[in-house]
């Protein structure tokens, strides 16, 4: 988030932060704003948990749903790439969702810690009910919610486009409605030209073909990874820089890391809902459908964290196996009331994470000091 006076700090260093200096031990004297500082920070690793119930869930479902590989052994795939792209493929989409709003320091941490509330909630409502719904469209709702609540249309970066560069909130709702089509496209292309290859195939091809599934699960991984985890970084890195921890807008190493194992976390613990749904519910995949729909998915997400643009890993990849039925010609065997009830979901994600987040505001605003 854009905030304040110190927006005019922002840059992009070439080390991670690790060393806090005066400007921390100042800022830790205010026992209130440090208090609202960590209850934020908190606010984000709870998103990420519950973005890893959604979107981080959808890397591993097909290669389970095929029976490719073990429910164990794919998470632990999963997590190990996720958290490499979380750290290494650098910060492009923290800078977008970071500057999504623009509030003065003193405000940062309300605004932001109550969009994080509201979009964390709603991600816990849709999981709850087994819908795959969008990390990234709950994260903009409520951060935009909040800020409109707070500050009126100027407290909103509203940006648009710079060139294949989103900016602001403009540029990222492009990229959002942009990337489920993508998928969509890019896996029934890949299904047509993989089902051509395979007319002449026997089955000793079996092995490499659930070998590249490992494969593009990994892939998959490190471009959720990169992307996903990256929403929480950005956040939590305009935190940091309102609340005088940090002088430039950087996301430190330990962000990095916190944010990456916490998404890795709730694939673990709490994404099987979404494995299922996206797995199994909107179309029975074969390992070649498998394939084509997760090397899809990696094409457009790897695509957009290298351009900055924060993408739903769910909404790409639940768009594929759409294509999958399409690629096959089986319209008929695609559950059309499971993509409906995604449709709803995902058209429902802004405004309800948005009044979530408003409605925690005034909440926060009651019982803070």
């Amino acid at each position: 988030m854009r905030t304040g006076p110190l927006s005019d700090s922002l840059g992009h260093g070439d080390d991670p932060v690790l060393d806090l200096g005066d400007a921390a031990d100042e800022f830790w004297l205010n026992d209130s704003m440090n208090v609202g500082l960590v209850v934020a920070i908190g606010l984000a690793l709870a998103f990420a948990l519950t973005n890893g119930f959604h979107d981080a869930s959808n890397a591993i479902a097909t290669l389970v749903a095929t029976r490719g590989a073990t429910p164990a052994r794919a998470v632990v795939v999963s997590a190990t790439f996720n958290l490499l792209g979380a750290v290494f493929l650098g910060t492009a989409v923290a800078d977008t969702i970071g500057t999504l709003v623009q509030v003065p320091d003193d405000q940062a941490v309300l605004v932001i810690g109550s969009g994080l509330a509201g979009a964390t909630t709603w991600n816990l409502v849709t999981w709850w009910r087994g819908l795959p719904s969008s990390s990234g469209h709950a994260l903009v709702g409520g951060l935009v919610g909040a800020a409109l609540a707070d500050g009126g249309a100027s407290a909103v970066n509203w940006g648009g486009m710079n060139g294949i560069h989103p900016v602001g909130v403009i540029g990222t709702l492009v990229a959002l409605l942009v990337s489920p089509p993508l998928g969509f496209l890019v896996g029934f292309v890949l299904l047509l030209a993989f089902r051509r290859a395979a007319r002449r195939w026997t089955r000793r091809w079996t092995r490499p073909v659930v070998g590249g599934e490992w494969l593009a699960t990994a892939g998959l991984s490190y471009s959720h990874g990169a992307n996903d985890a990256q929403k929480s970084m950005g956040v939590i890195a305009a935190l940091l820089l309102a609340g005088g921890v940090t002088s430039t807008f950087e996301v430190p190493l330990w962000v990095k890391l916190a944010t990456g194992l916490t998404v890795t976390s709730g694939t673990a613990f709490g994404g099987w809902r979404i494995v299922r749904t996206v797995g199994s519910r909107i179309y029975s995949l074969k390992p070649l459908d498998s394939l084509a729909s997760q090397s899809a998915s990696t094409a457009v997400i790897f695509g957009a964290s290298v351009v900055g643009a924060p993408v739903s890993t769910t909404q790409v990849v639940a768009s594929s196996v759409v294509g999958m039925g399409a690629g096959r010609h089986r319209w008929r065997h695609v559950r059309w009331l499971i993509v409906r009830d995604m449709l709803l979901a995902w058209v429902m994600t802004i405004p309800a994470a948005a009044a979530l987040a408003i409605a925690i505001l005034f909440v926060w605003k009651g019982v803070a000091p």
